[in-house]
Formats: C-alpha cells, structure tokens, sequence
C-alpha cells in the first residue's frame, strides 16, 4: 500500500514518537519493524507491542541474530575489518542487514517509503539510505528527527502530551547503539576528548585493571570462520556470544577513539567489543601461519578499503562485492586452531596450528636438522640489493 511506511523501530523515545509524527506530516500509516541483532536489554515483544500502543497499524519482530552473525560478521571477521585499524564496524554491520529487512518488508506491503530515527550529523542516516538505494531504488527514505524537525525536546513533551508509553522522559548522559558484535557510546561528558571514560559506561567488558586469573581459550576455524571453542562445536553466533562472556571477564574490546565521521566531522567514540576483538586477533594470527607472504600483505590493503567501504555504508557496492570474492578466496587454507589467553584486557595468542600451516619448522629452526641452504643467501641478497646499488652510484656521479 502506497499509503504506508515502514519504519526502522527501536523501541525508543525518537522512533516512538516518530510514529505519530510521520503520520502527521506524511498523511501514511507507520508500520514498525524491529530487527533483533543480539542487542538485549528489553523483550522483542514488549518492543512490537510499543509500536503498536505508539500508533503503528502493523508491528513486526524479525529475529535475524544468526543471519547478522553468519552474513555479515563472519565477513566482518574473514576480512579483519577495523576502521581507522581500530574500530570493528559495530553499528556499521547492523545498519544493511537492518535495511535489507525494511526494503523487503516495503516491497511485501506495496508501501513507497522506509523512515529511520537517524540525526543529519551522523553515519548512520548514510547508511541506512544508501543500503535502500540499492536494494530497492524506487523506495523513498524518510528521517523524521532530521526531514520533519523532530528534536529530542518536542519529541517528549509529544510523548507526554498523547500518554505514549515511553519510559525515558529525561535525557540520557550517552547515545548507546549495540549488538552482538559490540556496544557503542557517545554524546555526554565524551564530546570533550580530555575526558577519561568511567567505569560506568560500559556494559559488555569488566574493568581491566582489577586483574583476574587468566583463562585461555582454543578457537578452532574452518576457512576462516569459526567453529569450535575448546572443541565444542559453535555456530557463528554462539561463537561471538561465548567470547563476549569470555573476553568481556577480562576487560578485552575497550576501544576509544576520536573517528573520522563520512559526514565530514570528527567524533569521540566509546566502543566494546570484546569477542570481535579476540576473534580477530585470533583469525590474524591463523592468517599469519597459513597465508603466503605477498597474498598476506595484500590482503592487509584490501582489509582496509573494504572496512572504509562498509564504514560509509556501501556494503551492497559494486567494490564491496569483488573485495568479497578475493577476501573468500584468501581463506581457503585458514583453517586451524588457535590458543587465546584472556587476561588484563588483553587477548593474547599463545599457541597456533593448522594442518595448511605454511611454518616449516626444518626451515626455520637454527639447530640440528636446519635445512635451509645459508650460502643462497648471499647471492640472494646481491641480486635484491642491485637496482639500489645501481641507482646510489648514479647518485653519487650527480653530486
């Protein structure tokens, strides 16, 4: 039905209102749909039934925790993505998976136009449209909080004024986005980049300073994905939930970072993400046993363009879809077990193996049983060096 809308809905005070609000100002029924990517905190129920006392016509759950965690974490993952080698891509990886449900849902219900909660000054407003565009061209996006002039303070006394049953009345100290692949954290006393972060912001990670005994952990892969933790088969998204426990005891994942925003602007980011963290320094490490060298720095390149790529939201791009099939190619033999130990918030390796392991130890080793022939290396190394000798005696002759 041209008449409808489908909005992105997350239970909270701007998308909440917003239903209301995008009735008012576009004239169409709102339906909400809810898209659960491990985020917790409140049921998904309570969530739809919301929507519903809020004013939606239609109020859809969609439990995608194994879909966000087999298609776009394991990517996620496979590629090592770290934006600004630091940030991996938590709020970046919902967002398609979050637009692929509203573009599919529009289309089911004949509707012309999809809304999200999402500000002007953010990624995610890019995101969130550009993942509609190339799913569902013909779609129309709407951001009330940024095209119909939906402020925090209207949006309350709005509340207020129609009874909506919205719990959070007061502003919050932090913008909070999470998943299961990490928590992000914002706005407040963090805006100032003098200021520490406190302990009360976090949610996933126990403090690091207060040390605990150490807990090591074995993580089996297969083609680079993960499938066993200390030989228990794990789907996926068991195996995110497990390290998150695991590496979140520990105080692992605790990133801050002022980040380069696509919009233009810098941001002071407070991030956790304690299983995305160990797990990718555990796939780093299998990369570094069974990955020849010039392919391993290659690929290290390309990590970087496709966690930019999915950072602006371009994770149905035309670049985006080739650097998948050459990254699904480089795992082909990252298979193995890796030995993580957990402690002080840090994950690290301790023990690595594979049968596709490229480290051959009769080469590597200085003692008895060395096999590597020492006297190639001097010719080797004459040969290497020539075309810098050549040019440094061209360089002498100009002076």
């Amino acid at each position: 039905m041209a008449d409808r809308v489908v909005l992105a809905y997350s239970g909270g005070l701007d998308t909440s209102v917003g239903i209301g609000w995008l009735k008012d100002a576009t004239g169409k029924d709102v339906v909400a749909l809810a898209v659960d990517v491990g985020q917790g905190g409140e049921d998904m129920d309570d969530i739809r039934q919301r929507a519903l006392d809020c004013g939606a016509v239609e109020s859809i759950v969609v439990d995608a925790k194994d879909e966000f965690a087999a298609n776009f974490l394991m990517p996620a993952l496979k590629a090592n993505a770290m934006y600004q080698k630091t940030y991996p891509l938590v709020s970046a990886l919902s967002r398609p998976l979050i637009a692929r449900h509203l573009a599919r849902v529009a289309k089911e219900l004949g509707a012309d136009s999809v809304a999200h909660g999402c500000t002007g000054k953010g990624n995610d407003q890019v995101r969130f449209e550009a993942a509609v565009a190339a799913l569902a061209p013909d779609l129309k996006s709407i951001a009330p909080v940024r095209d119909l002039a939906l402020t925090r303070d209207k949006a309350i006394i709005y509340a207020e004024e129609r009874g909506l049953p919205i719990r959070q009345s007061a502003k919050s100290p932090y913008s909070i986005d999470k998943n299961v692949w990490g928590r992000a954290v914002e706005t407040g006393f963090l805006e100032d980049p003098w200021n520490a972060p406190i302990e009360d912001l976090y949610e996933y990670t126990q403090d690091p300073s207060v040390l605990q005994d150490a807990d090591e952990v074995v993580i089996t892969f297969s083609q680079g994905i993960p499938t066993a933790i200390d030989g228990a088969a794990v789907t996926p998204l068991q195996a995110v939930e497990q390290l998150n426990l695991l590496a979140g005891k520990h105080g692992v994942g605790r990133i801050d970072v002022v980040e380069d925003r696509l919009v233009g602007i810098k941001s002071r980011e407070v991030y956790e993400a304690p299983g995305a963290i160990a797990l990718i320094a555990a796939h780093e490490a299998l990369e570094s046993l069974t990955l020849e060298r010039d392919l391993g720095r290659y690929k290290r390149g390309v990590e970087a363009d496709w966690a930019n790529l999915v950072y602006d939201g371009l994770w149905f791009s035309g670049l985006k879809r080739s650097l998948d099939v050459f990254i699904d190619d480089t795992q082909k033999y990252v298979s193995g077990e890796i030995r993580l130990k957990l402690q002080g918030g840090r994950a690290v390796v301790t023990g690595q193996k594979s049968e596709q392991s490229l480290y051959d130890f009769s080469l590597a080793t200085y003692d008895t049983g060395d096999t590597f022939d020492q006297s190639l290396s001097k010719g080797f190394i004459e040969i290497w060096s020539l075309p810098s000798k050549i040019s440094a005696k061209r360089d002498l002759r100009q002076q």
